[in-house]
């Protein structure tokens, strides 16, 4: 098998570690308009650097793109690769918008070639535990939940970049970018969300980002579960992300790898969990390698990988509708 990668960015550098490490398959391309980033990506993973994506495909014949760009690229590279048979891992976030959504779904719709979402923290241990003491029963009903994000991007964050904070390219701020893991986990957990309440605020880089750098939405999730969400990146510092559910006979409570439950006597537990490798920024957590393996398990087995487009449209439509909500003022209906 072979593949290639589109976008020489930081995160771009975790997925040559996983494809060049821990699976099958040879790394046979790297492109990015910045020419110097290729370059440089090329030698650091040792493969050919190319500033055109189109060119890549057609010379080197990946079976498989990895595709690490900007947002608003995601969709027209995934469409083109689809295209021609090439299956697809793409970066959050999937789309960055109801017609992309539509016009991904169409192209997975026409190609026999598969895509996969990476939405990595599904894999970390601390959820699936959480995920799993909810399965059983052992935490008694679901009686509301919590996500709060508090992190810190100055105005350099925006400036030096030629695409982030602006609303045409970004898609917004600090919840596409920065914490729709949070709300996609709330998601995962919850079910399927029914309807969202939102607002947005630009608090300390007015004037210089188009996008939020503050969101809160009200989330009401099927079972009569409500859900609030908090995320900002007008902090001092980066804090791991928070995630609660309180249960009948506990609180859950998930902050990056560490899961902790709160019982009503006052007693706490920590689980103890294996965990691989972090193979880049603590919130990036450690489910990268084992959502990039499992892509590609699903590949030869024939399986459907779990993070797949229909799997995700949940998570991608609570996302889009939280957007809606905050822009036009209302509650947004979901169902």
């Amino acid at each position: 098998m072979k593949s290639a990668i589109a976008g020489c960015g930081s995160i771009a550098q975790l997925h040559g570690r996983v494809l060049t490490n821990w699976i099958d398959t040879a790394l046979v391309g790297a492109a990015d308009i910045d020419a110097q980033k290729a370059k440089t990506y090329a030698e650091i993973w040792h493969t050919n650097a190319y500033t055109s994506l189109e060119d890549m495909l057609h010379r080197e014949k990946p079976d498989v793109l990895h595709i690490c760009t900007p947002h608003y690229l995601h969709v027209p590279m995934a469409e083109y690769a689809l295209a021609q048979g090439i299956h697809v891992f793409m970066e959050k976030p999937p789309v960055i918008s109801l017609e992309q959504l539509h016009s991904l779904e169409n192209a997975v719709k026409n190609s026999d070639a598969r895509l996969g979402l990476c939405y990595q923290n599904r894999y970390n241990p601390s959820v699936r535990e959480a995920r799993n003491i909810l399965a059983s029963g052992r935490a008694g009903k679901i009686l509301g939940a919590r996500g709060i994000v508090t992190w810190h991007r100055d105005s350099a964050y925006y400036t030096d970049s030629t695409w982030r904070g602006r609303l045409a390219t970004e898609g917004g701020g600090a919840l596409i970018n920065q914490s729709v893991h949070t709300l996609d986990l709330l998601q995962y957990l919850l079910g399927q969300p029914l309807a969202v309440e939102a607002s947005t605020a630009n608090h300390h880089l007015k004037g210089i980002i188009e996008v939020e750098d503050t969101m809160e939405a009200y989330i009401q999730f099927e079972g009569d579960i409500n859900a609030s969400f908090y995320a900002t990146t007008a902090y001092c510092t980066d804090v791991p992300p928070l995630i609660e559910i309180a249960c009948e006979h506990m609180k859950i409570r998930i902050e990056d790898l560490e899961l902790t439950l709160f019982y009503p006597d006052g007693h706490q537990e920590k689980p103890v969990l294996e965990h691989k490798e972090a193979l880049g920024k603590s919130y990036w957590g450690t489910g990268h390698r084992d959502c990039i393996s499992d892509f590609y398990r699903t590949l030869q087995t024939g399986e459907a990988f779990p993070l797949n487009l229909p799997a995700m449209d949940a998570s991608i439509r609570l996302m889009l509708g939280v957007y809606e909500s905050a822009e036009s003022g209302r509650v947004v209906r979901l169902e």
